[in-house]
């Protein structure tokens, strides 16, 4: 087991060869068939682990920790500068507007997409325009309060930027938001947010991006006062950029939140409550019900201090150097099925998200096997983007048809999807060479023929072989 190295003191630049070892449980050895292995993590698109620096932080803040607002105690009074300090760094890092723009803090980017779906007002024919490509974050929250259009797909799993122009000239001043992925969570592909924020506005209409996937891993700016380019809303999560703590964010222009009143009602939104009357208090407090998670919001200003810190051009540099790697060597292994852009070349156009599939071995048991033989965290499946999924893998209707039967029937057997890798900013080399190493032995048929399916959670699992994970945490 390695010591890990002293964390950098405030403002001290963090270069990339650090992070393996500032990662939080790097050393840690997790059960496999063949004994004790390292744990390897890629599965960074889901959730990022964090690191000491941030851990410290929240360990720093922890000893002041109060609730905020309206406390006069010096506890209470230091925490809501935190907090509110946090939300400046925030507001700094996306470039908002404070002017203009409203930070709102909520649970994840769901919460944020949902919280602006039910505060826009719409009208059950206005039209919303997503894509195909979309977590469902970004499309379910929208069938509730008006009409959803989907734009279509190239072949090679990109959007259709004909199809978006064709659809924007067919419904002209319908369409009231597009509510477009600014980068993709299976394929990793990232979409030209000035291209479409620009058609968007041309319409009238305004631009929702969905920087879950997109902003751990590229600078991404508001431009609020650009009104050719300007991002209208955005929504991206604390938990996908190294702080695990469940905040999501909310950034939009402030006129939206003035109006009307608050999703979510009760503790803090208000300034008079009489037995007759609400009076709704300013932003951004009258869109926070409730306590916030104090804590989380200062791991987020963390986060984002760390990776400033890091650099932009270094995290992309390292990132597309672990992408290029990856697809490399995938793309040599005879029977792997790579979707979406497979060019190596290409690798710092994208983001580091590679799903694949070995023929003739279903997804869920090549992640099962990775898992118990290999002590590596994947994620198989559809990745909450079940259309897009069923789009790359040429999911037919009328198999389509017969899955969701199986499915409702509780039989997930042949639920369609591919296995994901994904890095962040502290995976290396090394790690890819053990997932080739993995990925080889699989295709060759090297691993265990004798695992068992759960059929209604199409989970595979050993025969004889169980993780009793109380040997390893207890509360």
């Amino acid at each position: 087991m390695t010591t890990p190295i002293k964390s950098p003191v405030n403002n001290e630049k963090i270069a990339i060869d650090m992070l393996p070892e500032l990662l939080v449980g790097h050393d840690t050895v997790v059960p496999t068939l063949t004994g004790s292995r390292r744990y390897i993590n890629f599965d960074n698109a889901a959730s990022t682990p964090t690191f000491a620096p941030i851990v410290e932080s929240v360990n720093s803040f922890l000893r002041w920790y109060s609730n905020v607002h309206r406390g006069t105690g010096f506890k209470s009074q230091l925490a809501s500068w935190a907090f509110e300090h946090s939300r400046d760094i925030v507001a700094e890092f996306i470039g908002a507007d404070l002017n203009q723009n409203v930070v709102i803090f909520t649970k994840n980017s769901t919460e944020a997409i949902n919280k602006l779906a039910n505060r826009l007002n719409l009208a059950k024919t206005d039209i919303i325009l997503t894509t195909l490509m979309e977590h469902h974050s970004n499309e379910l929250p929208w069938r509730r309060v008006g009409q959803v259009v989907h734009v279509g797909l190239k072949e090679n799993g990109q959007i259709s930027r004909s199809d978006f122009l064709s659809k924007l000239k067919l419904y002209g001043d319908r369409v009231k938001i597009v509510a477009i992925t600014g980068a993709s969570n299976v394929s990793g592909y990232i979409n030209d947010i000035d291209f479409f924020a620009k058609e968007t506005h041309q319409v009238g209409a305004k631009i929702l991006v969905d920087g879950a996937q997109l902003v751990p891993h590229r600078r991404v700016q508001m431009k609020s006062n650009d009104p050719v380019h300007k991002i209208d809303f955005l929504v991206f999560s604390a938990h996908k950029m190294y702080a695990p703590f469940g905040v999501g964010v909310l950034v939009g222009e402030r006129e939206t939140f003035e109006k009307g009143d608050p999703e979510s009602v009760g503790g803090g939104v208000v300034d008079i409550v009489t037995l007759e009357e609400a009076y709704w208090t300013e932003l951004p407090e009258k869109e926070e019900a409730g306590t916030p998670d104090i804590i989380g919001v200062v791991a987020l200003a963390k986060a984002i201090k760390m990776l400033e810190s890091v650099g932009w051009d270094e995290i992309i540099r390292h990132e597309a150097e672990l992408t290029r790697y990856a697809l490399e060597r995938l793309n040599k292994i005879e029977n792997v099925v790579l979707y979406g852009d497979k060019d190596p070349a290409n690798a710092e156009n994208r983001l580091g998200v590679v799903s694949m599939n070995l023929k003739g071995i279903p997804h869920a048991l090549t992640a099962a096997i990775l898992s118990y033989e290999g002590a590596i965290g994947v994620r198989s499946g559809c990745f909450c983007a079940h259309l897009y999924v069923k789009s790359l893998l040429n999911v037919s209707e009328e198999d389509s048809t017969t899955l969701e039967n199986e499915i409702l029937a509780r039989d997930r057997s042949n639920v369609p999807g591919t296995i994901r890798a994904s890095f962040g900013i502290y995976n290396t080399k090394d790690e890819i060479d053990h997932l080739i190493a993995m990925i080889q032995k699989i295709a060759s048929g090297d691993y265990r023929k004798d695992y068992l399916l759960n059929k209604e959670k199409g989970e595979y699992y050993p025969p004889d072989f169980e993780f009793n994970f109380p040997d390893y945490f207890s509360i």
